[in-house]
């Protein structure tokens, strides 16, 4: 999840993809990085939200289970109330937007049945705007051979449902916990977002590899710490509506 502000008004509509800025040093001397990465095969890692689709998935998550009045007030309230927490150092997250997933997570997935969460999934396929340039991108790297991973702070409960049929060969994602076929609101994973999912693709990389070449997309500044990792990292600014795939 990810909390971002709109472009300004009257701003002319376009897609850029630009090189993302020098790694911090701890990154560009991480493993995944310090030496070549070689094999049969190359992988692309790929962003979801504001890489991949329009906007931001949880709270279309989160509205298909609740309704989406509902989910925005309790957004803007989980928002509200992880100011206050961290102005008091008692945020729940690593950070601001840490603390405002934990609470909102917490607030409106508690106690949800995990088949009504799957359903809810379902119900999110039609409305997914997909930024169609890299979407694109994505096809070409599977149609080259490629093995296509998706990092993402989105969560693994609704997450395989919006790829499917596409080629992606795995998935890293934010996990929930369940007890008794039953969500807690509480995460079983880190928040797969910034260092994390540098740290998670590290790990995968040296779990799957070696690979031949590396790439990845996503945004700025959230993905930045993974697109250090690639030997082709590209940051994907998205100004327009794509067409649904």
């Amino acid at each position: 999840m990810q909390i971002t502000s709109a472009p300004a008004s009257g701003t002319a509509p376009r897609t850029s993809l630009t090189q993302p800025a020098a790694p911090p040093a701890s990154l560009a001397d991480s493993p995944a990085t310090a030496a070549a990465v070689h094999g049969p095969s190359g992988v692309a890692f790929f962003d979801f939200d504001g890489t991949l689709i329009h906007g931001d998935s949880l709270p279309m998550f989160v509205g298909e289970v609740i309704g989406r009045r509902r989910a925005a007030l309790a957004l803007a309230d989980a928002i509200r109330s992880g100011l206050h927490r961290h102005v008091r150092g008692r945020g729940p997250g690593c950070d601001f937007p840490g603390s405002v997933k934990a609470i909102f997570l917490k607030r409106t997935l508690r106690g949800l049945p995990v088949a009504e969460a799957m359903a809810a999934a379902e119900r999110m396929v039609p409305r997914i705007r997909w930024h169609q340039p890299m979407l694109e991108v994505l096809k070409d790297h599977c149609r080259q051979g490629r093995r296509v991973v998706v990092a993402t702070g989105a969560l693994d409960l609704y997450m395989p449902a919006l790829l499917r049929g596409l080629g992606v060969a795995d998935l890293l994602a934010t996990g929930m916990e369940v007890v008794d076929g039953t969500l807690t609101g509480r995460l079983s994973t880190a928040n797969c977002v910034r260092r994390d999912k540098a740290e998670r693709v590290t790990a995968w990389i040296a779990g799957n590899g070696p690979v031949a070449a590396t790439w990845g997309y996503g945004n700025h500044p959230s993905d930045l710490p993974m697109l250090a990792l690639m030997q082709k990292g590209e940051v994907v600014r998205i100004r327009r509506r794509s067409n649904h795939r």
